[in-house]
């Protein structure tokens, strides 16, 4: 099954309503069984294209996912990264910065984190929140310790675009391919996954009033994030609007995407030199071959 992401992709410089996006789209299968057959067969072909990857030894691959509480990020990564090789993959989440980290710029502390080449590097909320939470809570950027000559409110957002536009694109032309997820989820879903925490013992400890705190800046998060997709939206480090209603659609959205993106790079198996090349034939005949 080959499925159409261009639809979802945010276009370069697009100026971004989220309400024209859907949350929602017909379903890419017709029951449970077709589902776990599309992933499978997905996340086969991510194995294969990883041990590529990692052979080859030129590129990286980062993979950055944002999204309103419950959009599910998590169980996205769980499933669609289920068959990679953990030696091949790092999974790193950021939250609010620590003390250490507010002594540095604002993308110290995930540059660190950048997947090596031959990797497959995923951020479970990122940099971005430098520009969503903390535009919503302004609270942390004052307590950033950016002088005040520097911290004009004014400006401050459409630098940090900037900042992070001119990091992806310096991260691209050294080998590192960047894809990032944004998964669009409906308030009355969440209302109703919320409520599913809140009923089911072991999902208690998920939810918190922080959670509904937060859910009350809806509409702050919501600005924030069409500002943001439509600035650092690039060809070289495209966003993708995945309808994130329905768990398994944005399963499979995410995992086609990924292998499409590790299938179009110019990857191939070392080949030995020719020194190497005569020597094989006598290793063989010391095995016994």
């Amino acid at each position: 099954m080959k499925i159409d992401i261009e639809p979802f992709r945010v276009r370069s410089g697009a100026r971004v309503r989220l309400a024209k996006w859907p949350t929602r789209v017909k379903p890419l299968y017709k029951s449970k069984a077709e589902y776990r057959d599309a992933l499978d067969a997905h996340v086969r072909r991510m194995s294969e294209l990883q041990d590529l990857l990692y052979a080859d030894d030129r590129y990286a691959l980062l993979l950055i996912f944002q999204a309103m509480d419950a959009a599910g990020k998590d169980g996205a990564i769980k499933h669609v990264m289920s068959g990679v090789n953990p030696q091949g993959c790092e999974v790193f989440s950021f939250k609010q910065p620590s003390a250490q980290e507010l002594q540095h710029d604002f993308l110290w502390r995930t540059t660190r984190c950048l997947p090596e080449r031959g990797r497959i590097g995923i951020f479970n909320r990122s940099y971005y929140e430098e520009v969503l939470v903390v535009r919503v809570h302004p609270e942390i950027l004052h307590a950033s310790r950016i002088p005040d000559e520097l911290l004009d409110v004014e400006s401050v957002w459409s630098q940090r675009f900037e900042s992070i536009v001119d990091l992806e694109r310096h991260l691209h032309r050294n080998g590192t391919r960047i894809i990032k997820f944004f998964l669009h989820l409906s308030r009355d879903e969440q209302r109703k996954r919320f409520l599913k925490r809140l009923d089911d013992p072991s999902k208690n400890w998920k939810f918190s009033g922080a959670d509904m705190r937060e859910r009350g800046l809806w509409n702050a998060y919501r600005k924030a994030y069409e500002e943001c997709l439509g600035a650092t939206s690039t060809g070289h480090a495209p966003w993708y609007v995945v309808p994130a209603d329905d768990k398994k659609n944005a399963r499979l959205f995410v995992s086609q995407v990924i292998v499409d993106t590790l299938a179009e790079l110019r990857m191939r198996y070392p080949r030995p030199g020719s020194a190497r090349q005569k020597e094989l034939p006598a290793l063989r005949r010391e095995l016994g071959g």
